[in-house]
């Protein structure tokens, strides 16, 4: 009986330690320097805890490649590249707002 309650208890700590695990965010830019063509895109090298510090150096990036009416860009969340599909998977990109 005591084996059993000590068991139990040993698996519900780690459950409820998995549960308590947030996972971290992790977003990078994509600059895409004609908005009519997103087959083309450019990956900043920095990686960002929030989508607003993504956001903010994506517009900066834009601003100083001078393509802010041309280019636009997308923040990816947790992104990593696929070998298979030879491009990066992200589990959420998210547009610039429309201006």
């Amino acid at each position: 009986m005591l084996k059993n309650l000590l068991l139990l208890s040993t698996i519900a700590l780690l459950f409820t330690a998995c549960i308590g695990q947030e996972k971290e965010h992790n977003w990078h830019s994509f600059i895409y320097p004609d908005k009519q063509n997103t087959k083309r895109s450019l990956k900043s090298p920095m990686v960002f805890k929030s989508l607003q510090e993504c956001q903010i150096e994506s517009e900066k990036q834009l601003k100083i490649l001078k393509i802010t009416e041309v280019g636009t860009y997308k923040c990816g969340l947790n992104c990593e590249f696929h070998d298979g599909m030879k491009l990066e998977v992200c589990e959420k990109m998210l547009a610039a707002p429309v201006k």
